[in-house]
């Protein structure tokens, strides 16, 4: 399967199955898991980057133990919504992905989802230790969350 575009990746969902979400950093990437019905996401877990094979490995062990049934791969896309070198990382990162596993998968706009994370982490008074150890996870069930809500309103639109 090629990257999705969202109505394509809706579409090829089974009606009640999870999705996970992530999101990849140049030394963590943070993961999320939505309930089977898709209307909420939840931090699952922060993977260490190793290397491509490794960590691609790693995240289909979290997807198959979950009988997952698509990936949602958060896109830093710049502020004017241009690419720029994290975004082409995160595409290459889909496509590693993709030639291990032939399953759907949506690439989604994750602009601001890590700041946003870690201003309510600071909002919330949680120390700078805490913050970086579920920062990766949280920001990785934020943009999820985002990509749950389109769903559910081309659900009630279509």
């Amino acid at each position: 399967m090629a990257l999705l575009e969202l109505p394509d990746f809706a579409a090829a969902l089974p009606a009640r199955a999870a999705i996970l979400g992530i999101d990849p950093g140049e030394k963590r990437i943070g993961v999320a898991i939505s309930d089977l019905t898709r209307l909420i996401a939840s931090p699952l877990d922060t993977v260490i980057r190793v290397k491509s094979a490794t960590d691609v490995d790693a995240l289909l062990k979290l997807y198959d133990g979950r009988q997952c049934a698509g990936f949602v791969i958060g896109l830093p896309l710049n502020m004017d919504g241009s690419t720029g070198p994290a975004a082409q990382s995160a595409r290459a990162f889909g496509r590693n992905l993709l030639a291990k596993r032939d399953v759907p998968l949506l690439m989604w706009d994750e602009r601001l989802s890590t700041a946003a994370v870690t201003r309510t982490l600071i909002e919330g008074d949680a120390s700078r230790k805490r913050r970086g150890e579920v920062v990766d996870k949280v920001a990785a069930s934020y943009m999820l969350q985002g990509a749950l809500d389109a769903m559910q309103e081309r659900r009630l639109d279509g």
